[in-house]
């Protein structure tokens, strides 16, 4: 695989080719005349026959057929002979079609159900959807119009009409389409603005959904008024009439396929890598991705499955042996299938359990995408008990019946993250409930980038990392700690919420609608929910919001909540929506996550894979009081289809609990519906409500004994603990096994709804940016606490510290008023070995607030720094405290090379040799502390000779958040360019390499002979 990215972009190169030319006319040149338009004429004949109608206009014939109340289809041919290509591909024998009616009102036609009226007028043929009270769904602006190659509905615009769908469009998708045109073709653009697995359906804010029935590439353009075309010479679409954007997709998915239900396997982590004849990593057999398997069972770590031959010509061995191995270890094999479907019964039948699809598979046209989609799909099935599970690129409508959507062949950087957050949530709005990438891409990538981006991909339903393509394999124990331990809990975490992920897959297979979701999906009439406001934020399900970090930062900032009150996951601070957070707390371990009240979240706790569950595995519930609210839990075995013949359980939470304030909260958990093999006849139940207040007790059918710590109720075999100091104040309940066809109610009886008796009388903790300490060296953290409603008394606050430190707890004098800010500062010592990165701590403020004792907490970050660098520093000598480079690591000493580590040359300069400086690749961003010791830096730069004359780079320096100096743009050609920058008193410095041209092909740029010049 020395040679990847040339193999990948020629296999990309040549099916774009083939597209193109399958495309035909549609490639004409700009300068070419447009075609000639025919618009649709006047109404020349009718004919009713049931629920079909057709309406003559000269030579063309349109024909209305009604599928369901709301549901009906639109066809015209220009010619007056309906052909259907698709045929019944994508669209799925549907039921009896409804009771229509007809009347002709003199200027139109009118073709009715008992829920909508489909009017057709005359002079000219144009078309306009009402429901039964009469009020407008959409209409024409213009008929329907077509040229040699092209159709085109044009339809008028709501004023204030938004727009979804269109499937994976990248970098968008989540917020409005409106005043925007989406392609919906395949493309192999898997970049930002590009659109792998397009999907020919959109949907309204104004209560519609229209589904182009065609294989044919399209363009929609929701100006005003929104045109949408096809490339062919017949119009054919499906029109659905909903009660919002959730009942459109169902309506769509009825027609088109619910989503499948994956295995629970494959809703865990997935790897994939190349192990046969790997030239990136040496010499390696098939057995080997034993070895890679035994690192996460080592490192504790969940992992559902691996692809074994993730390369091109990689070929497998020993496939039974392999699948075995990887059955023992609690995985399963999946094979990439680059060659086709044709060996495919006997590789299930020695093990295989998961179905990769290549580009390949489209290159034919969509219509070979989709049959290779349920093709391999029906294959796992047709060869095992098992459920099919296919993962693939630039799929088609229908394919959420058969597989997951894939993103395709992405980077490892900040700007991937960023623009893959509204990409997936907004393709749950075209019926795609499984959409995601490689977790930090397949090629380039860092320690930072990988964590970040494993945390929020969490939080989809299906995701994987992906070796073999970048310098460094990319297993999430490969990086070591922080990054180990920081991967190894979020791993956990999305393990122990499978229970919730798996019963929110179960609802897709009967409502279409996907776990990941825009935050207009649940908040339509929130007016922010469709802007940028909330473009870099999603919903999982509808209780967690998450909203990832995609920036070299320990801030995130505007982070919007809609309406109801939300809980932040890791400290239990309440706010009160809508709002916007401007700045929150988000050191690298953490995910800014929250929950909404309401919540009751069922758990399985501390698994590392879904088979360490036992007939006598608790089942615990995480609940957030407020009001009365409920969630159904769905059980089936996991594995095999016989959930399809009614083997599945579902067992429903109810909370009854005070909308604000004091009172009782009721936990019933009802009796366990259904039966599969492995159901539980009995087992034991775990509690973590969130109430913020102590309760005055705890009954089952009796009083549950009150412990009084941890290790307390650690030990004991049911009753229940509170703990102040967890997130704002936590009853933790467990009982003994109870059986689990019967109901029963936890009641805590004088406690609150979550927040607290009063929760606005809970103080709010916040901390400076930018701390920092010296490993071994004395200093002090700087914390704010903030009163609420009521004055605070008895304060004092303390810092969690990792083991080795040492921090000494700060009393707080006196009083603090209602609303006042008091800055406390806590004594700290790093331990001596210290590493110098950044260091998450917690900050814990003790106290009494409206007659209450309690605890607030909030996560901050410390730098731990290197010593300031004296005298003369080479930029290549310096501990650097971060490094992000565009493909493989920055250099220290010699150029970047290629995508290994220590593989590039000696440093030249148009013809100048260097023996020290940085050699990097844009995008490139390095950090150096010089804690305001240094008054320069000098350097030569430009790119590389190695390059050959190419590549199109800027340089900057950046100086405390400014940017201090900018190069102009530097080509292969420029020549070397001295750098001088003054530095007087800056304490951190980045050195940037960025690339201007859009392609970072060649973008080698080097920091030549790079010194700091310090006292």
């Amino acid at each position: 695989m020395q040679s990847t990215t040339r193999i990948r972009a020629a296999a990309v190169a040549v099916a774009l080719g083939l597209f193109a030319a399958l495309a035909g006319p549609g490639n004409a040149r700009a300068e070419d005349a447009p075609p000639e338009s025919t618009t649709v004429g006047d109404v020349t004949g009718f004919r009713a026959e049931g629920p079909v109608y057709r309406l003559s206009a000269g030579p063309a014939e349109a024909r209305v057929s009604f599928v369901s109340e709301e549901t009906f289809r639109i066809e015209l041919a220009p010619d007056g002979r309906f052909t259907d290509p698709t045929g019944d591909d994508i669209v799925l024998p549907q039921g009896k079609a409804p009771r229509t009616r007809w009347k002709d009102r003199g200027d139109r036609y009118e073709l009715s159900t008992d829920e909508v009226t489909l009017r057709a007028y005359k002079k000219p043929l144009r078309f306009a959807l009402h429901r039964a009270d009469g009020s407008r769904v959409w209409s024409e602006a213009k008929g329907l119009s077509w040229t040699g190659d092209t159709t085109v509905q044009t339809l008028a615009r709501g004023a204030g009409e938004q727009f979804y769908g269109a499937g994976m469009q990248n970098g968008r998708g989540n917020t409005s389409h409106r005043d925007k045109t989406v392609q919906v073709a395949v493309d192999y653009n898997w970049n930002d603005g590009g659109h792998p697995n397009s999907v020919p359906f959109y949907l309204s804010s104004a209560g519609y959904g229209i589904f182009r029935n065609t294989y044919a590439p399209g363009t929609y353009a929701f100006t005003d008024p929104v045109t949408t075309s096809a490339k062919e010479q017949r119009f054919d679409a499906y029109y659905f009439a909903g009660d919002g954007a959730k009942d459109v997709i169902g309506q769509y998915t009825d027609l088109t396929g619910k989503p499948f239900l994956p295995p629970v396997y494959g809703m865990e982590v997935g790897d994939a890598d190349c192990y046969l004849h790997n030239a990136n990593r040496g010499e390696r057999r098939t057995l080997d991705a034993l070895k890679v398997a035994d690192g996460y069972v080592e490192n504790d770590m969940p992992n559902g499955w691996m692809l074994v031959n993730d390369g091109y010509g990689c070929g497998y061995e020993d496939l039974e042996e392999t699948a075995q191995g990887l059955k023992d270890r609690k995985m399963e094999l999946g094979l990439w299938t680059e060659d086709g479907i044709e060996d495919l019964a006997a590789q299930v039948k020695a093990g295989q359990r998961v179905a990769k699809l290549d580009v390949a598979w489209v290159a034919e046209g969509y219509k070979f995408a989709l049959d290779g989609c349920k093709d391999a799909y029906k294959g796992i099935e047709d060869n095992s008990d098992a459920r099919g599970f296919t993962w693939a690129p630039e799929s088609w409508a229908g394919a959420q019946r058969c597989g997951v959507q894939w993103s395709g062949d992405q980077y490892g950087t900040w700007e991937y993250i960023r623009w893959q957050i509204p990409t997936y949530a907004g393709a749950t709005m075209s019926g795609l409930a499984y959409t995601t990438g490689d977790i930090d891409g397949i090629f380039g990538g860092s320690a930072k980038t990988y964590t970040r981006d494993l945390q929020w991909k969490m939080f989809l339903g299906t995701t994987m990392t992906m070796d073999g393509w970048a310098p460094m394999d990319k297993q999430p124990f490969r990086y070591g700690e922080p990054y180990t331990s920081i991967n190894r809990d979020y791993l956990k975490l999305k393990e122990s919420l499978l229970p919730y992920q798996y019963s929110y897959a179960h609802e897709a297979t009967k409502s279409g609608v996907g776990m990941v979701r825009p935050l207009v999906l649940e908040y339509p009439d929130d007016p922010k929910a469709s802007t940028e406001a909330a473009k870099y934020e999603f919903l999982s399900g509808e209780h967690f919001l998450v909203a990832p970090v995609y920036q070299d930062t320990t801030e995130r900032r505007d982070i919007y909540l809609p309406k109801g009150t939300w809980i932040d996951y890791w400290s239990g601070r309440t706010y009160e929506g809508p709002t916007t957070i401007d700045s929150y707390s988000a050191p690298l371990d953490t995910l800014p996550l929250f929950v909404k009240a309401g919540a009751a979240v069922p758990m399985w706790p501390g698994i590392r894979s879904y088979r360490d569950r036992t007939a006598s595995s608790p089942l615990a519930w995480d609940i957030y009081p407020q009001g009365n609210t409920s969630f159904t839990l769905y059980e089936d075995d996991g594995v095999t289809r016989q959930h399809r013949d009614g083997k599945y359980a579902t067992q429903r939470a109810d909370v009854r609990a005070p909308v604000r304030g004091a009172g009782d909260v009721k936990v019933t958990i009802n009796e366990s519906r259904g039966s599969f093999t492995g159901k539980q006849s009995k087992r034991p139940y775990e509690f973590t409500v969130h109430t913020g207040s102590e309760p005055r007790s705890v009954r089952l059918d009796r009083t549950l004994p009150r412990l009084t710590s941890e290790a307390a109720y650690e030990a004991a075999q049911q009753g229940w603990w509170y703990d102040r100091d967890d997130r704002g104040g936590v009853v933790h309940v467990k009982t003994a096994p109870l059986r689990t066809d019967k109901k029963f109610t936890v009641k805590l009886s004088g406690t609150s709804a979550v927040g607290g008796k009063k929760a606005s009388a809970a103080a709010v903790l916040s901390a400076p940016t930018g701390q920092e300490a010296a490993a071994g060296t004395p200093g002090q953290v700087q914390v704010d606490i903030t009163a609420g409603s009521a004055d605070l008394t008895d304060a004092s606050v303390t810092l969690q510290v990792p083991a080795g430190w040492k921090s000494t707890p700060a009393k707080v004098p006196g009083r603090i008023p209602a609303g006042a800010t008091r800055r406390v500062a806590v004594e700290v010592t790093p331990a001596k070995d210290a590493e110098v990165r950044e260091t998450r701590l917690t900050a814990l403020a003790r106290y009494r607030a409206a007659g209450d004792a309690r605890t607030t907490e909030q996560r901050l970050a410390l730098s731990v720094l290197p010593p300031p660098p004296t005298g003369q520093a080479w930029a290549s000598d310096l501990v650097w405290l971060s490094e992000t480079n565009g493909y493989g690591p920055a250099e220290r000493d010699r150029s970047n090379g290629e995508s290994g580590a220590a593989d590039g040359r000696t440093l030249t300069l148009a013809g100048t040799t260097y023996e020290k400086g940085i050699g990097t690749h844009a995008d490139s961003d390095i950090a150096i502390h010089l804690g305001g010791r240094c008054t320069a830096l000098t350097a030569d730069v430009g790119i590389d000779d190695e390059i050959n004359g190419y590549g199109e780079v800027a340089f900057s320096v950046e100086g405390d958040g400014k940017t201090l100096w900018t190069s102009p743009k530097l080509t292969g050609a420029s020549a070397t360019l001295p750098v001088d920058v003054k530095l007087d008193g800056v304490r951190q410095v980045r050195l940037k390499v960025t690339d201007t041209n859009g392609s970072k092909t060649g973008d080698h740029g080097d920091w030549a002979a790079a010194k700091f010049h310090c006292a």
